[in-house]
């Protein structure tokens, strides 16, 4: 005798229940499995809050300048070219180094910077020079370069920066070619430079009018500093 027929049905709605919770368990297993990978692959310090003794080892392997350290899962660790350019950008925005670092931890932005310089003239730093921030749109630039994101105290426009973050961005970068061994930086308006900007490799207006229009004038004042301090060794 053949079971009821609402008697078939429970037991067909049953398993299938049971085979779509097998499925879900399974899924997430994998999701579960590739986050802990994920994970698992980052540096120690990166993705949380440093210590005092951290932040100050770390500080110690990268710009002296730093005041702010908050490092981004978003990058690849180490990078894997020799540091021999710097690439400017600006934050479309009035960020604070914590507030830049909030948004640069989120994994779904995709998105980092080496260094920050808010307003201020303080420093950020969200990639270890070590590693290949996620900056540029262009992977090949980003592994050669050390990329800085500029606060603009005035939003839209031509972008200003202010005077302190200006004066701190020839300083850091002049910082960078002491300590990686880049002997001048050089604007050339193109890609082919030492010293690039983000719209060179992307559909974008970044770093802005205010700042693209001093690139020579910053790759002098950071050439000047580099001979004053090689002069002064001598």
């Amino acid at each position: 005798m053949d079971p009821p027929k609402d008697r078939k049905e429970g037991e067909t709605s049953h398993l299938g229940a049971i085979v779509l919770l097998v499925m879900f368990g399974i899924l997430a297993a994998l999701v579960c499995g590739e986050t802990w990978r994920a994970l698992k692959a980052l540096p120690p310090y990166v993705g949380r809050t440093l210590t005092e003794e951290e932040t100050a080892e770390v500080i110690a392997g990268n710009s002296p300048l730093t005041s702010y350290v908050y490092l981004s899962p978003n990058a690849d660790f180490p990078r894997n070219a020799k540091i021999s350019k710097i690439t400017i950008h600006h934050m479309a925005g009035q960020l604070t180094l914590e507030e830049l670092g909030a948004s640069f931890a989120k994994r779904d932005r995709n998105a980092s910077s080496n260094y920050g310089i808010d307003s201020s003239g303080k420093v950020g730093l969200y990639v270890e020079e070590a590693n290949r921030s996620w900056a540029s749109s262009n992977a090949e630039n980003d592994h050669m370069a050390v990329t800085i994101e500029v606060a603009n105290e005035e939003i839209g426009g031509s972008w200003k920066v202010s005077g302190e973050a200006y004066q701190t961005l020839i300083d850091l970068c002049a910082d960078i070619c002491r300590r990686n061994g880049i002997e001048r930086l050089v604007y050339t308006g193109g890609p082919d430079g030492t010293l690039t900007v983000h719209k060179m490799f992307a559909d974008t207006e970044c770093p802005g009018p205010y700042l693209e229009s001093r690139m020579a004038e910053i790759a002098d004042a950071v050439n000047e500093k580099l001979e004053d301090e090689g002069s002064s060794s001598w």
